[in-house]
């Protein structure tokens, strides 16, 4: 999920720009636009964005032969704005308002696993930590907004014994994106995000290797 402060929707740096990537990396990757609570003249909440992307997990879930990707290897990987829907979607417990109007609600919602970079602070402190799946969180010291909530949710997830990995780049401001920094290490995260995929299980030997995700060959 790219941010855009839930006002706009950051579409080609933070979405398929980073999909791209991921897709190099052994990695399929799905970009959703979800609704903004915050655009001028909007009807919409932050929770309906929320509701889009636990509708983007079941439907990928439950279509997870015919997009050939692993039931069980899904995870959410957001941006600013985007990262505090990951938060929502999986460190907090899902309305039943929202599982009730989902078509495919006897489908969990609930992520494998969890990327944030430069997250912001909605939905924090979370509240179904005991729950939450692994986490890989990645922002900028300098970050004025988000370099906080990012440290923050790291020490719940580590205290609740979740595991957890943070890269925090000294030196680094808010909305680092790919090719876009001057720092060294800002440049070389996703590889960091890779490792720690292998590391963690999800990849296969087919998608280390970059030739596919969840073991075929694309």
């Amino acid at each position: 999920m790219p941010g855009g402060g839930h006002s706009e929707i950051v579409w080609t740096t933070e979405g398929p720009n980073v999909a791209r990537a991921l897709n190099q990396r052994g990695i399929a990757a799905f970009v959703l636009k979800y609704r903004l609570a915050r655009e001028p003249g909007s009807p919409y909440s932050v929770e309906d964005a929320a509701a889009d992307t636990r509708r983007a997990i079941r439907w990928l879930r439950a279509n997870a032969a015919s997009q050939h990707v692993d039931p069980d290897r899904i995870g959410v990987m957001g941006f600013s704005a985007g990262g505090e829907l990951v938060t929502m979607v999986a460190d907090d417990p899902e309305p039943a308002a929202s599982r009730a109007a989902d078509p495919q609600r006897e489908v969990s919602a609930r992520p494998d696993f969890q990327v944030l970079v430069f997250p912001g602070p909605g939905g924090q402190p979370a509240t179904a930590i005991s729950d939450a799946p692994p986490a890989f969180l990645v922002a900028g010291s300098l970050d004025p907004c988000c370099a906080a909530p990012t440290v923050a949710l790291y020490e719940q997830l580590r205290k609740g014994g979740i595991a957890a990995e943070l890269h925090m780049y000294a030196g680094a401001a808010h909305a680092f994106n790919l090719d876009e920094s001057e720092l060294i290490g800002v440049l070389h995260w996703p590889d960091r995000l890779a490792d720690w995929m292998a590391d963690s299980g999800l990849m296969d030997e087919r998608s280390r290797q970059g030739s596919g995700p969840a073991g075929e060959k694309r």
